[in-house]
């Protein structure tokens, strides 16, 4: 997806698609082996029995790359986010409990949760309403501003208070992707270079590890999770992942989201050490090849951002 003024993670909105702060994938081509079912209809039902208020609204789908929710727009002013499938519950309930947090400590808009709503027969997992966000998700051309404006927002988020924080879902050492990115290159001979992918992802898991102290990572700031307008950043979204972690982790947006330009920017503005922006590499790295023989039927524009992703860390290396 990510995270205050609208919905979340990213992770993942089509890149300049208005992604309005929810994450998700409108009604999408079943993805998931566990993916429950999820229309219009449902969704208008939902709302006409739990919030009667909104129920007159107008109900649009949000078209996404998003792979763990359905967002629907409602109104002008909101936006429904439902998970996927029940493994999606803990980030949505993780996201609404930090969130207001959240918001009053970071100087970048993240999403604003309104209301709540229940399981019933027709949905059977927990959902949400946000506060609809405006603008468009990054596409992997932004330069030197959103840089610095990503560079304010990673240093603000690294800043924050860890104590009592929960760990940063799946977002401390690379080598426990190891098996998973391995897996990947060996689906992908003759659809990549994996033996130059192969050589990267190693570099990455080779680099000494983070062992400072406890740091907030928002843990998934791609493109998708990241709201544009006039080439500045709006809003961070996606936050259900987020906690304590390497660090590195949030270099993410230096591969996806940001231009060679940018990239350098990021760079220099956060002044990573070389072993942190390795590792930064390896995170995007994880995200890219874990999904590209994951989605190219079920989810071609996640696929398509996962390539992109994967081919600017190799030119980076290059």
């Amino acid at each position: 997806m990510s995270s205050a003024r609208g919905s979340t993670r990213a992770s993942e909105t089509r890149a300049g698609h208005r992604a309005g702060g929810c994450e998700g994938h409108g009604v999408p081509n079943r993805m998931h082996d566990d993916q429950v079912g999820i229309d219009g209809d449902i969704v208008r039902a939902l709302i006409a029995d739990q919030h009667p208020r909104w129920a007159d609204l107008p109900l649009v789908e949000v078209p996404s790359i998003g792979t763990v929710n359905a967002v629907y727009r409602l109104g002008d002013e909101l936006c429904v986010r439902l998970p996927l499938k029940a493994g999606g519950v803990g980030s949505l309930e993780r996201e609404l409990e930090r969130l207001p947090w959240l918001a009053a400590r970071l100087p970048v808009a993240v999403p604003e949760p309104v209301a709540t709503g229940a399981p019933d027969d027709a949905y059977p997992l927990p959902w949400a309403i946000y506060r609809w966000l405006p603008g468009t998700t990054a596409d992997g051309s932004g330069g030197a501003a959103l840089a610095d404006d990503l560079a304010a927002a990673v240093t603000a988020i690294r800043a924050l208070d860890p104590t009592g924080a929960p760990r940063a879902g799946g977002r401390w050492t690379l080598a426990a992707w190891d098996p998973t990115v391995g897996r990947s290159l060996g689906a992908l001979g003759g659809v990549i270079d994996v033996e130059r992918a192969g050589a990267a992802w190693a570099a990455a898991v080779a680099a000494p590890p983070w062992d400072g102290p406890p740091t907030w990572v928002h843990g998934d700031l791609l493109a998708a999770n990241l709201l544009v307008a006039d080439g500045r950043l709006a809003a961070v979204i996606d936050w259900g992942g987020a906690g304590t972690g390497d660090p590195a982790a949030d270099l993410l947006p230096a591969w996806s989201g940001l231009d060679a330009t940018g990239r350098v920017r990021l760079r220099t503005v956060l002044d990573p050490d070389d072993a942190t922006w390795t590792r930064g590499q390896g995170w995007a790295l994880r995200t890219a090849l874990s999904g590209l023989p994951y989605y190219p039927e079920t989810n071609p524009g996640f696929a398509a951002m996962a390539a992109a992703m994967l081919a600017a860390v190799l030119a980076d290396r290059d």
